[in-house]
């Protein structure tokens, strides 16, 4: 794909997100930056939160982990599943019930004010370090198809893609985030059933024969019964109940746009929603990485393809 044509699509998708924010930040006040004076709504915040727990690192990571270790991985994704739960029926209700517009303030009301700042420090920390992560990737892989093209250094690219995202966000707050969220939760399912598409398609294989492959190949085996293996299905599941009550349910960015919702039952349904809907997306992104060699031959002449 020549580059101008991948600066176009760019372009006009940051202008969309441009004119989200200008439309959504007018008469902003602190309650609407904040809260979205409570009037989000539930679904839209649970399509848009597919693309804070899915990003461009999923695309890259889960499907080499899955022609490694298999499926074991959707262990994980069970105990995700479970852990949305507890966030749903045991965090959300508390978090309403003290009307909390940072949830780390109820810290400084359980315990004390160092409390609350030690959880504010170490929130900034991780979301700073993993934010920083995915926008490397993000940027690097736009630097190889994009900016190389008119040898921008990768330091130049950074910045750009920060200062369009500080564009849009900076003075809509959480009623901005909610709607662009949702907007990239669509590009990036899109994206993701498009290459799908592509992909098997370009095997010439029939749907049955795809799904057989899919059904004998080894990679699809689910559970791991293993007790000493480090991907034993009790491990795996456990470990990812808590891994997303921590990520997600203890995450001030997360649970702002919950927060948003007019309702404590908005909430749960957003939650509930939510867990079973990156559940089927984890599922696609698997799909990458399963198949026999007829289908990585095929993967492999799209991407050069592609890169040419």
């Amino acid at each position: 794909m020549k580059p101008e044509w991948i600066l176009l699509g760019i372009t006009a998708y940051f202008v969309m997100l441009l004119l989200i924010g200008r439309l959504t930040s007018k008469n902003a006040d602190s309650s609407s930056y904040f809260l979205g004076n409570k009037q989000s709504i539930w679904w839209m915040v649970a399509l848009g939160m597919l693309s804070d727990s899915m990003s461009g690192v999923s695309f890259i990571s889960v499907p080499g982990a899955v022609s490694v270790s298999h499926w074991h991985y959707f262990q994980l994704v069970i105990g995700y599943f479970f852990g949305y739960m507890v966030i749903a029926f045991v965090l959300l209700p508390l978090y309403y019930k003290y009307e909390l517009t940072s949830i780390y303030s109820y810290l400084e009301s359980r315990f004390n004010p160092i409390a609350q700042k030690t959880g504010a420090f170490f929130f900034i920390i991780s979301r700073l370090l993993g934010s920083a992560g995915r926008l490397f990737l993000a940027v690097l892989i736009l630097q190889v198809f994009l900016f190389d093209y008119w040898h921008v250094p990768f330091a130049v690219s950074v910045a750009i893609i920060i200062a369009l995202i500080l564009l849009y966000t900076l003075k809509g707050g959480i009623r901005t985030l909610v709607f662009t969220d949702a907007i990239q939760s669509v590009f990036l399912i899109s994206g993701l059933v498009i290459a799908l598409y592509y992909m098997l398609n370009s095997t010439a294989l029939s749907s049955f024969s795809i799904a057989d492959i899919f059904w004998q190949s080894a990679h699809t085996e689910i559970l791991n019964g293993d007790v000493l293996s480090a991907s034993f299905w009790g491990k795996h599941f456990i470990g990812g109940m808590f891994i997303c009550i921590a990520m997600t349910g203890l995450d001030q960015n997360m649970m702002q746009k919950n927060l948003s919702l007019r309702t404590l039952k908005d909430a749960q349904k957003n939650m509930c929603c939510h867990g079973c809907s990156s559940g089927f997306g984890e599922c696609c992104v698997f799909k990458l990485g399963c198949g026999d060699d007829r289908i990585f031959k095929a993967v492999s002449r799209i991407k050069w393809s592609f890169i040419r």
